[in-house]
């Protein structure tokens, strides 16, 4: 039987068809799972959409999630179609491109407040939202980081902060909500050219470097990061929570 079999997804982050969200959606239909997939705005939704009925997805929402307000109706909407649901994929991040320039030193109090808002209260706002219908289910949530986070990479800034707070709010989230059945994990990916990655000055530059240096001397794909998803999300990962599953190629454990 499929790892995923009858679960019941919702995906936030999908952008188009190189998102690792996207991979991830693929990879648990393939496993099984039913699925419900956001997108952010009219714009974007023209590429999702399709996407998501390929899938033949149960429901394609909008979800600015920025506004309590949409996150809540999300899981209203669900609410109407599903019983429950199984497993929450948080694949959202955000900062203005200006300061993904230069050095941390030039962040404005205004970028600071969007890049923390967009990439890491969002994951809180929604599993806040979403808890009614995870309880008691053996469910799991999913958010994505970046090795950025404890190390420094050139001019990824104040998105470097704001991947330390979301890692450290899926520990506090783990313990939060551990004791209702409901695990909470992150994948710290390696670099993968996504729309999201383009937006980094230099990205390029971190893309060579990891794939000259990381012991399995290659770049990280969408596929990648999807296995290992199924694998957080599914039962062979049961006693897994409040941790970052590094998919990077081993980059992270080179110190030279």
């Amino acid at each position: 039987m499929p790892l995923l079999h009858g679960k019941k997804v919702v995906i936030f982050g999908v952008a188009n068809e190189k998102s690792i969200a996207w991979a991830i959606a693929r990879a648990f239909h393939e496993q099984g799972a039913e699925l419900a997939i956001t997108y952010a705005n009219e714009a974007i939704e023209k590429r999702v959409r399709p996407l998501a009925e390929s899938l033949n997805a149960a429901a394609v929402l909008p979800c600015n999630v920025t506004s309590d307000d949409d996150i809540k109706a999300v899981f209203t909407e669900l609410g109407k179609r599903w019983d429950g649901i199984d497993i929450v994929v948080h694949a959202v991040a955000f900062a203005n491109k200006e300061e993904l320039k230069g050095t941390i030193v030039n962040t404005t109090r205004e970028g600071f407040a969007t890049a923390m808002d967009i990439s890491v209260y969002s994951l809180l706002g929604i599993l806040k939202a979403a808890q009614p219908m995870m309880q008691g289910r053996n469910a799991a949530a999913l958010t994505l980081t970046y090795h950025g986070a404890v190390k420094v990479f050139p001019s990824y800034n104040v998105m470097g902060v704001a991947k330390a707070a979301l890692e450290a709010s899926v520990r506090y989230l783990s313990e939060a909500l551990g004791p209702e059945g409901i695990r909470v994990n992150a994948i710290s990916a390696g670099p993968i050219r996504t729309l999201a990655a383009s937006g980094v000055n230099g990205f390029i530059h971190i893309l060579n470097h990891v794939e000259s240096k990381a012991p399995l001397r290659r770049t990280i794909t969408q596929e990648d990061v999807a296995r290992s998803a199924v694998y957080l999300c599914s039962e062979l990962a049961s006693g897994v929570t409040g941790e970052i599953h590094y998919v990077d190629g081993g980059y992270n454990v080179i110190g030279l």
